[in-house]
């Protein structure tokens, strides 16, 4: 039971988009509806610059952390941490509270996944760093760094996060069709840091 209520927090926390909460209080274009048309760090570097952005950034990496701590405090432990890591994902990317268009869901994985190993969460966020600096790719460096994500898990941690893991790559990894897309006909944008 406890880990049934650990996930719907965990959706229901993940639901809340610090990108479109932020720009309704700056008053700053609406992410959904402007630039790229996603509702993510990347979308609003573009749109309203760097310290709005990194405000997002970390607000949805926070909110994946915290669903995962929350589900530790209510002691939920093995498969199902995991998936409460994965509900925090789905509800970015689908959040009931802005009509299900959320973001691709990366900042909040890597939170989540700092919640189940701290150490595999840094590792991901330094490759999706390294990467986007490198590359000036910001959707090569996500696609990268989630696939990277279950690796790590497995070494730094416990095999039962390994699944849930997958499902967040996988999920991630099809939000980010359209970029695979211009990657490959290479019309993606590319960050300016």
């Amino acid at each position: 039971m406890s880990a049934l209520i650990a996930m719907i927090v965990a959706y229901l926390l993940g639901s809340l988009s610090a990108s479109i909460i932020i720009a309704k209080i700056l008053k700053t274009p609406d992410p959904r509806t402007a630039g790229s048309g996603n509702a993510g760090a990347t979308n609003v570097l573009r749109l309203s610059g760097k310290k709005q952005a990194a405000l997002v950034l970390i607000g949805d990496t926070f909110k994946g952390l915290v669903a995962v701590w929350i589900a530790h405090i209510l002691h939920v432990v093995r498969l199902d941490l995991g998936l409460v890591a994965f509900a925090a994902v789905v509800g970015h990317i689908y959040p009931i509270y802005f009509n299900f268009k959320g973001g691709k869901g990366v900042a909040t994985a890597v939170g989540a996944i700092l919640g189940l190993s701290f150490i595999s969460g840094v590792l991901m966020a330094a490759s999706w760093a390294a990467i986007a600096f490198v590359t000036r790719y910001s959707s090569l460096a996500s696609l990268i760094s989630v696939i990277l994500a279950p690796i790590f898990l497995i070494i730094f941690s416990q095999s039962p996060f390994f699944f849930p893991a997958i499902l967040i790559a996988a999920l991630v990894i099809w939000k980010h069709k359209d970029n695979i897309a211009r990657l490959q006909n290479k019309t993606e944008n590319k960050i300016k840091f």
